[in-house]
């Protein structure tokens, strides 16, 4: 079911091709396109509805796709890796893959003739890319540390595949939830640190004990758009850490958000807007009537009491002896060499196990303590540092000019260079979060860091150049808040000089003595 508030005529363009042709209708459609190729498919199914199926055409790359994968969690096994390694090994230099900020992974370089085959490598190693762009429900985040940290509160792994199978009909693509407003973005936090930025989401999940009884408090309605940013609110809601209690709790708003979501201005059509329109009483009212029950009102107080924890390092697990490794990946990239590394290391050294984190880093768990020696010792390390410098161990970047047609500025390899040339000038006494994005859509998430780079154009010397918005005062953590613009439209080619300023007067960086 979709709203019928909006009339034929004051649909937008989105609306209109998906109510023309569901975006999931393409999934059977597959071996023609491999068969007539990329440049002969209908250019609304090129550009659009293959999204549904985590299928991205880049302008900017034509003939070689991005496929965005589901990894529930930010949990793969070894052998799902491996399938993966050899998907983009078979693209030569094009072939790669990128850590999300939704402890995601994108493969780059994909060619539309194979999608069929590798369709069914996924399938045999039961993993999909379904429903993971467009109108659809992102990689459902949890606590990377679920089923490791003695400290933990709920173990999220089980809650967040079922969320996932609900929504995706198990990966075989759900037309119930094909056709939302616009995106949608799910956490569920078991720790204490807010590992899932709970508040960026629309709804979030965090521990909360009602009663003396652990279970979860609601948060509805974060978002990151070009023209708004708000921090999730309270549902004044609680619900049990039960599969059925948290897939009906997501199941339910899903459904108010799908058949009463504002569909005429897309720029009005995150959840936050409805929420906002309805009254959050009246929302919370249909959540209900979609459960079928009343709600528990919130908790007086959740769990979320530490400050955030960025993984990296060597950590004892809670089964004894076990240790995780997190490593960090400079902006998420993974050349196909390291992928084939972390699947080697995962078997020789775990128990063929990876993690990744929002912050686009992994996790190897389940290392004993033994062995942990001879780990560290990995040439991979040495590009993976478990002890980096301190801009680049919290460093974020989307994906940027490179392959993404809405960025404005080159992201990725400019992030690293930045870092690293200020970590070389200064001394920097505590690790400071830069996170960059592109755009306006906020794929870097800039709001959330100490320092984030939004990428757009300036006037420099007469000419177009291209140049960053400064955000600043996001935490992470307890307490969380969003950043703010503090600065406008600063070229590029200036902004080291920007941050090493703001780093001594503001973050206690001093100089380093020339040598």
């Amino acid at each position: 079911m979709t709203s019928t508030a909006t009339s034929e005529k004051s649909k937008n363009k989105f609306e209109k091709f998906k109510a023309e042709k569901d975006g999931l209708a393409v999934k059977e459609e597959l071996e023609h396109f491999a068969q007539i190729g990329w440049e002969a498919v209908d250019q609304t199914d090129l550009e659009q509805r293959l999204k549904w199926l985590g299928i991205f055409y880049r302008p900017v790359t034509p003939g070689k796709f991005m496929l965005r994968m589901r990894t529930p969690n930010g949990v793969l096994t070894s052998p799902q890796l491996q399938v993966l390694a050899e998907i983009v090994q078979r693209y030569g230099d094009d072939g790669s893959a990128d850590i999300t900020t939704r402890q995601n992974i994108q493969l780059r370089g994909v060619r539309l003739e194979d999608i069929p085959e590798i369709f069914s490598r996924l399938h045999e190693a039961d993993m999909t890319s379904m429903q993971s762009g467009m109108d659809n429900v992102r990689n459902i985040t949890g606590s990377p540390m679920a089923g490791l940290d003695a400290e933990e509160l709920i173990d999220t792994r089980e809650l967040t595949q079922k969320v996932q199978d609900m929504i995706t009909n198990s990966g075989e693509g759900n037309p119930e939830f094909t056709n939302l407003p616009r995106k949608f973005n799910i956490a569920i936090e078991g720790g204490r640190d807010n590992s899932v930025h709970a508040e960026i989401n629309d709804i979030a999940l965090v521990p909360a004990y009602k009663d003396g009884e652990l279970g979860f408090n609601i948060l509805v309605g974060g978002f990151f758009s070009s023209k708004r940013c708000e921090a999730a609110i309270p549902l004044n809601a609680w619900v049990p850490p039960t599969e059925e209690a948290v897939v009906g709790i997501c199941r339910a708003i899903l459904e108010v958000y799908r058949d009463r979501g504002l569909r005429a201005n897309r720029q009005k059509s995150r959840l936050m807007w409805l929420i906002e329109s309805l009254g959050l009483d009246e929302f919370r009212k249909l959540v209900e009537e979609a459960l079928g029950y009343s709600l528990k009102t919130a908790a007086p107080e959740d769990e979320i009491d530490w400050d955030k924890r960025d993984h990296i390092g060597i950590h004892a697990q809670k089964q004894p002896g076990k240790y995780y490794v997190g490593l960090n990946v400079p902006v998420g990239k993974l050349a196909t060499d390291d992928l084939f590394d972390l699947v080697r290391l995962a078997d020789v050294y775990g128990e063929g196990k990876i993690r990744f984190t929002v912050e686009q880093n992994l996790i190897i768990p389940h290392i004993d303590e033994g062995n942990l020696e001879t780990f560290l010792s990995e040439p991979l390390l040495e590009k993976f540092s478990t002890n980096p410098a301190p801009l680049t161990r919290s460093l974020v970047s989307c994906t940027g000019a490179t392959f993404c047609n809405f960025a404005l500025v080159e992201t990725k390899q400019r992030a690293l260079a930045t870092a690293q040339q200020l970590e070389a000038e200064l001394n920097i006494p505590d690790g400071v979060r830069i996170h960059w994005t592109g755009c306006p859509n906020s794929c870097g998430q800039p709001q959330v860091a100490d320092f984030g780079l939004m990428g757009t154009k300036a006037r420099k010397d007469g000419q177009m150049v291209e140049a960053v918005d400064l955000f600043m005062g996001g935490k992470v953590g307890k307490d969380a808040q969003l950043g703010n613009r503090i600065q406008k439209s600063i070229p590029c080619e200036d902004l080291p000089d920007v941050l090493r300023q703001i780093l001594i007067d503001e973050f206690g960086a001093t100089p380093k003595e020339a040598a």
